[in-house]
């Protein structure tokens, strides 16, 4: 059987020497060490077969992985380490970095506002210098996640970094997910981390001046991502991004994105007079969802109510996935108890603002009424379409009408309130009484008694979208 081995040995050296030899010509010798150490000929392998040297393998010499980082353009100088644990980083230099906000934020393809607008070609540029920047660097680190805690409808995401300490960070942001699932989804999104690189880079490539702290960039289009300097510090800002550079891809696995804009998070319970209830809250700014007993409910409210009522509310995550098998968290946060995945919601809640009393304090709404109303994000004459003003990859109109569907196929109740009737306007405790009732009591249908409002609703949405579904209504 010796000469059957040695055939089977000449053959993969063959194979080896050739794929070496046709690398070097367009890459460069640091990516591939076999072609400047390991190649061994074929004829010293025959009479030597017991003492060949196979290509070299081992912690930061993946083959493998090396091809998958050339195709985003880093090429290698010596070793990448991926899906380091927590204290291989700490090994490899990894530090906590201090907690940083309010980073300069650009989001290309955005159909919402909420952030500076990069251009294409600006995007472009800057992630060729910071591809170029990484290949620079002599070791790599990358971590596999993802985004959302329901594998049947998340976002698989790769962090490619110079630096253990932001890989460090970003493992803390997104759910664990197996070695494989990055590597064979087939739209995966791509982080690119620069840590060291120049503090002028954003003058470069026409951004301005971004100080020495650093700047976040996203590009929906490419599904990448790029935290420059210490960008990886601002948690909330990289939640905005990845959550909006997500939307297309969850939306296309059956799942309905809800997400919004983050502010501090804060931990309170609300007592009644004979129980406590403790209300978990997984979506800031504009939307909620609150866990309360066996009750899933999801709340969608302006600003300036979700501020109010904080001293009642806990808050943990920056978005949620509605989808068939339940609620799913965007992101793993210490603060969510470790739960990532809830059951369907028993209600949807919409929190509108009228200080005229034309709104009843709470109605039950259709699922076509549910879905105008969050649609419009009526605010006391103003409107905040789908109730978010953060970067969003989602057409208001298009998530609306996902709404609808989830709505109909799960048979979620919805209800509308007032938080805002005449000069009193809704607290916490007031808010969290009202979200009870709901599940408790008889609530009237919506009905509204004089004024204009139907027609400042439809005034603004016929003024912002061509065509309406006629399952919407008032």
């Amino acid at each position: 059987m010796q000469w059957m081995r040695n055939l089977v040995l000449k053959r993969f050296l063959h194979s080896s020497t050739s794929l070496a030899r046709s690398s070097s010509s367009s890459t460069s010798n640091t990516f591939l060490p076999s072609s400047r150490c390991n190649a061994v000929s074929a004829p010293l392998a025959e009479e030597k077969a017991e003492t060949v040297v196979f290509p070299r393998v081992g912690p930061g010499f993946s083959y493998g992985l090396k091809w998958a980082l050339a195709r985003k353009g880093i090429i290698v100088k010596d070793k990448a380490f991926q899906n380091l644990n927590y204290s291989e980083l700490q090994k490899r230099g990894a530090t906590i970095a201090e907690s940083l906000s309010g980073l300069p934020v650009y989001v290309r393809g955005s159909f919402v506002g909420g952030s500076s607008e990069i251009s294409k070609a600006e995007f472009s540029k800057l992630l060729k210098q910071v591809t170029s920047h990484i290949s620079s660097i002599s070791d790599v680190f990358v971590h596999d996640g993802a985004i959302g805690s329901s594998p049947k409808c998340d976002a698989k995401v790769r962090v490619i970094s110079d630096s253990p300490a932001a890989v460090l960070s970003l493992s803390n942001v997104l759910w664990k997910t197996p070695t494989r699932a990055v590597s064979h989804d087939s739209c995966p999104l791509t982080v690119y981390v620069a840590t060291s690189i120049s503090a002028g880079v954003g003058d470069t490539i026409g951004l301005g001046s971004q100080g020495t702290r650093g700047f976040i960039a996203a590009d929906i289009e490419r599904s990448s991502l790029v935290l420059c300097g210490k960008a990886f510090s601002d948690t909330n800002g990289i939640k905005e991004a990845l959550a909006a550079l997500s939307g297309p891809v969850i939306s296309a696995r059956g799942g309905l994105p809800l997400s919004a804009r983050q502010c501090s998070p804060i931990f309170t319970h609300y007592y009644n007079s004979s129980f406590m209830h403790s209300y978990l809250h997984l979506q800031l700014a504009n939307f909620r969802l609150l866990v309360s007993g066996d009750s899933v409910i999801l709340l969608f409210a302006s600003e300036e109510t979700i501020r109010r009522c904080k001293d009642s509310l806990v808050s943990a995550d920056a978005g949620v996935i509605l989808s068939s098998q339940g609620v799913a968290p965007f992101f793993q946060n210490k603060k969510s108890s470790g739960l990532n995945l809830f059951k369907l919601p028993a209600a949807v809640i919409l929190g509108s603002s009228d200080s005229s009393g034309i709104i009843p304090p709470v109605s039950k709404l259709s699922p076509g009424q549910a879905a105008y109303h969050f649609l419009a994000g009526y605010q006391d004459g103003k409107f905040t379409p789908a109730y978010s003003n953060g970067p969003s990859s989602s057409d208001p109109l298009e998530l609306s009408k996902a709404l609808l569907s989830k709505l109909q196929e799960n048979q979620i109740s919805s209800f509308l309130i007032n938080v805002n009737e005449g000069e009193k306007s809704v607290n916490g405790k007031d808010l969290v009484n009202f979200v009870e009732s709901t599940l408790s009591n008889n609530i009237p249908p919506f009905e509204v008694k004089g004024g204009d409002l139907q027609g400042k609703y439809k005034s603004f949405l016929s003024g912002k979208y061509q065509e309406i579904p006629e399952e919407f209504s008032f």
